[in-house]
């Protein structure tokens, strides 16, 4: 079966953001673990317990970002270079602050000092909580729109600095985004372990659900009030070879609400979001915290959708020279190239669906003190 390029360009946007969910869904949950790792352990024991439920999957669940990063670079190659030339010192701050998870988890347990183990506990909050915030901050800075432009060999040039990705919009999106995946975490907590690291992770499981819910209508407000949107006037054909200099792009009021105007069932997405999060919160009150585990990812799932939905066909739109701004139908690879792509993606995504659920189906129970003291030099 050989599908056409449009088709393609929008399946390549789907697998993206697929690929971004089932990121935030498990590896957001061990940095949502990892924000809360020195406040919900109260001893040695405690925290072991915490790094236990998690420790067989984090470096597994990281596939998810590097396989995103991977697909950007081979299906959006402008995006890429784009990205990570403007973003680059907020890259640069997640991927140091992802450095000390895997250290912090091979070697945190390796020596007995208090001062060493509660300055890796610490460690492993950085990892969790700064690239969580950061990714976050990402996202605002794309819905207000990137201050870069084009030349006319298409190399990127990015006029901002790092410190302007670090405006109110943006820091509330990076809050959005950490509360998310702490709330998430301490549900996965108060699903693998005992009391009392239960009853505290059920009451933080509140208190981020709640907080990421108001965060969450906030943002969608501040876009209606005080922040405009992007819309494509005019392109050439959508099986053209993409070059995303040949369109029209206007800065317009209300622009990235056009898709929901347009497509009421895209509306699914903040509702996904709103409901996702405040049914999670009832259900790990109710110390149902399986179901909420479930729920809590559709409720992430719908906040990145929705804020997916508002921006399609922008990826990274200009906020400088809108006409620079890169789409899903222009900033894409070859035919020939998302076609490769597609059929790989065909082959192993399931593999490492099929992967994961069996490693998780194998490592479930919950992790206990006892269980820790008995395997001392075992466990992390």
């Amino acid at each position: 079966m050989i599908l056409d390029f449009e088709t393609l360009k929008f399946i390549w946007w789907l697998l993206v953001g697929v690929l971004f969910i089932g990121f935030a869904v498990t590896d957001g949950m061990d940095m949502g673990v990892g924000t809360l790792l020195p406040f919900l352990g109260k001893n040695d024991d405690e925290r072991r317990v915490i790094i236990n439920t998690i420790g067989p999957h984090w470096d597994g669940n990281q596939v998810w970002l590097i396989t995103a990063g991977g697909a950007i670079f081979a299906a959006w190659p402008l995006v890429y270079a784009t990205a990570f030339s403007g973003f680059y010192f907020a890259m640069l701050l997640a991927l140091f602050a992802l450095f000390f998870r895997p250290v912090g988890f091979d070697y945190r347990s390796k020596i007995a000092s208090p001062i060493w183990r509660n300055a890796w506990d610490w460690g492993l909050f950085i990892g969790g909580a700064v690239p969580a915030l950061v990714f976050g901050i990402a996202f605002g800075n794309l819905l207000q729109g990137v201050p870069f432009h084009l030349d006319e060999l298409l190399r990127p040039y990015y006029t901002g600095s790092f410190f302007e990705l670090l405006n109110p919009f943006a820091l509330l999106a990076g809050l959005i985004s950490l509360g998310m995946l702490t709330m998430h975490g301490a549900i996965w907590l108060q699903l693998r372990t005992e009391e009392p690291i239960v009853g505290r992770a059920k009451a933080w499981a509140k208190v981020t659900g709640v907080a990421t819910i108001v965060a969450f209508a906030l943002a969608g407000l501040w876009l209606v009030i005080a922040i405009d949107g992007f819309r494509v006037v005019s392109m050439p054909a959508l099986d053209a070879l993409p070059n995303p200099l040949t369109k029209e792009v206007v800065i317009a009021r209300f622009a990235w609400f056009a898709n929901y105007w347009n497509h009421p069932w895209t509306l699914l997405f903040p509702i996904m979001g709103f409901a996702g999060l405040g049914y999670a919160v009832s259900l790990s009150m109710e110390d149902r915290a399986g179901l909420a585990l479930v729920v809590s990812s559709l409720g992430i799932t719908g906040i990145i959708m929705t804020a997916g939905a508002a921006m399609f066909p922008f990826i990274m739109p200009s906020s400088t020279n809108p006409g620079s701004s890169l789409i899903a139908w222009d900033a894409t690879s070859s035919h020939l190239t998302l076609t490769v792509m597609f059929w790989a993606a065909v082959i192993f995504i399931p593999i490492i669906l099929a992967y994961t659920t069996w490693t998780y189906a194998r490592m479930w129970r919950r992790v206990t003190v006892a269980e820790i003291k008995a395997q001392d030099t075992l466990a992390y």
